[in-house]
């Protein structure tokens, strides 16, 4: 079980911190883009609204990816 905390393992924890990240940043920064586009104009349809979740997503899984490598590159040196 040790093992499993060791460098070898590094990318099954960048794939595991970015995958319980990705929810919860997704959902904040579709919040964000909601929030700018009926402060920006008016209210937002549902059609505008899914395509901003799907904008958030690929957001949030570059953003998650990205520090999730980056903790663990820290936490395993």
């Amino acid at each position: 079980m040790a093992e499993l905390f060791t460098a070898k393992y590094m990318l099954l924890w960048v794939l595991a911190l970015g995958a319980a990240l990705f929810l919860p940043v997704r959902q904040l920064i579709w919040v964000l883009y909601v929030r700018r586009a009926e402060r920006d104009g008016s209210e937002t349809s549902d059609e505008e609204r899914l395509a901003l979740k799907k904008r958030a997503g690929m957001t949030a899984v570059l953003l998650c990816f990205v520090f999730s490598y980056f903790y663990m590159n820290h936490l395993f040196r």
